[in-house]
């Protein structure tokens, strides 16, 4: 302890005082590189804010050098200062690599800015969710089907790039399926891993369409190496399925001037004058965001 004490001591007490203070003001290079340090540490995060942050933090260094060696005249100031500066230097090289590696073709540059970019997915990430599928852009032709009721496996998760799909169940009309909307999320979230399964719907294109078309076992493979594209994908695929099962519910309703609602899907919702007190209410069974509840009919037919 005493050791400790006298070496704390010497530290503090020991070292000499600044008895005087200089009267005039270091070189305008001094406060350049200050301000750049303060501006660069403002930075944000992601590709772009590395670049910010080490364009900015380097042009201090080196500004921080030149004072050194100018006016300071002190070799190890300016050392540590030119070190740090080519350090920053080296990573604004590496990351503007990294980001003229990452470049995708034009559909999945427009597919990034419009779904994955306002959820904050990096580039990195993104690339990742690109290669499982290849980078390929698949073409369905007009009136091709992408699924037949009955006798299309289910072994793969799609996600419409451009045109429009229909949807349809023993030849009759359910919805559509728009861009940016994945073509076979209740499928692929009424399957465990482990899974098969075969489509209950058919889908059939109404104009040119294209779409990116993840695999199975890739995919979940992806999952298992990143939790966070797991839980990414799950909540797309989530709201997308939402956003289905609003568009049945605004088209069915049922006889007598009930109408099917989804948010209380144990009940119909009524739509014309109150029942009597003494009538129980009717109760609907629950139903697969692809099927239509018992005794639904759709309001033009």
């Amino acid at each position: 302890m005493g050791d400790n004490g006298s070496f704390w001591e010497s530290l503090i007490y020991a070292h000499p005082t600044c008895a005087t203070w200089k009267q005039e003001a270091e070189g305008s290079i001094y406060h350049l590189g200050s301000i750049l340090f303060v501006v660069g540490f403002m930075g944000g995060s992601g590709f772009f804010g590395l670049l910010y942050v080490f364009s900015l933090l380097g042009l201090g260094f080196l500004c921080s050098s030149v004072w050194a060696w100018l006016d300071v005249c002190a070799a190890d100031i300016f050392s540590w200062n030119f070190i740090l500066f080519a350090i920053c230097f080296v990573q604004f090289i590496y990351v503007t690599y990294q980001v003229r590696s990452v470049s995708f073709d034009r559909e999945f540059q427009e597919l990034y800015s419009a779904l994955f970019q306002p959820l904050g997915i990096s580039l990195t990430v993104y690339r990742k969710i690109v290669l499982c599928c290849d980078a390929e852009v698949v073409t369905l032709e007009k009136e091709h089907c992408y699924a037949m009721q009955g006798k299309t496996p289910i072994d793969k998760l799609s996600l419409l790039v451009s045109g429009r799909i229909r949807v349809t169940v023993d030849g009759e009309f359910l919805h559509y399926i728009f861009p940016l909307q994945f073509l076979d999320s209740p499928e692929w979230d009424s399957l465990r891993p482990t899974e098969e399964g075969i489509f209950q719907v058919t889908l059939t294109a109404e104009t040119d369409c294209r779409y990116v078309a993840w695999r199975r076992k890739k995919l979940y493979l992806l999952f298992a190496k990143h939790r966070f594209i797991s839980r990414l994908f799950s909540v797309l695929i989530g709201s997308d399925i939402a956003e289905k099962l609003y568009a049945l519910n605004d088209r069915v309703q049922v006889g007598q001037g009930f109408r099917y609602d989804i948010r209380l899907p144990n009940f119909y919702h009524v739509s014309l004058p109150e029942t009597p007190r003494g009538q129980p209410p009717h109760r609907l069974q629950r139903a697969s965001p692809r099927r239509k509840p018992a005794g639904v009919t759709n309001c033009g037919s």
